[in-house]
């Protein structure tokens, strides 16, 4: 009954999961805009990818993932929780957008305004690779 309780336990709460390797050389970058933009609202953005693929989330494919847009926060892996984004699910929220369909482009309205954008692939769990998938931070103006 105790091994029971414990593995439901564990199955509910934020465990280590098991990275997932990228190959060396991958890298995932902005295709249309770069740092330093002045752009109008809404804003299209197209992800770039090379030494990968891109499958849906859910979908365990090696070298693979999906994309992900900080936009606004810190670089991943630094700030108040980014140690945690390095390890569990990039969280769903205004400054974590997914793209789980496999999605390589989004049109985001933006205030005006400095905005800055940083693309992450993550793998079928959403967990960024071993070493990251990410792009440089990029600053943009919005008129």
């Amino acid at each position: 009954m105790k091994r029971v309780l414990f593995a439901a336990l564990l199955a509910a709460s934020p465990v280590l999961a098991e990275t997932s390797m990228s190959p060396e050389g991958a890298k995932v970058y902005f295709a249309n805009i770069e740092d330093g933009a002045t752009l109008s609202s809404p804003v299209e953005i197209q992800f770039g990818l090379d030494g990968m693929k891109v499958a849906p989330a859910g979908t365990e494919m090696e070298s693979s993932g999906h994309h992900h847009i900080l936009v606004d926060r810190p670089p991943l892996g630094e700030g108040e929780d980014g140690a945690d984004e390095l390890l569990y699910s990039l969280p769903a929220d205004e400054n974590h957008v997914h793209f789980g369909k496999g999605q390589t482009a989004v049109v985001l309205d933006l205030s005006p305004g400095e905005h800055t954008l940083q693309l992450v692939l993550g793998d079928h769990n959403h967990i960024p690779h071993d070493p990251p998938v990410v792009s440089e931070v990029i600053t943009i103006t919005v008129q």
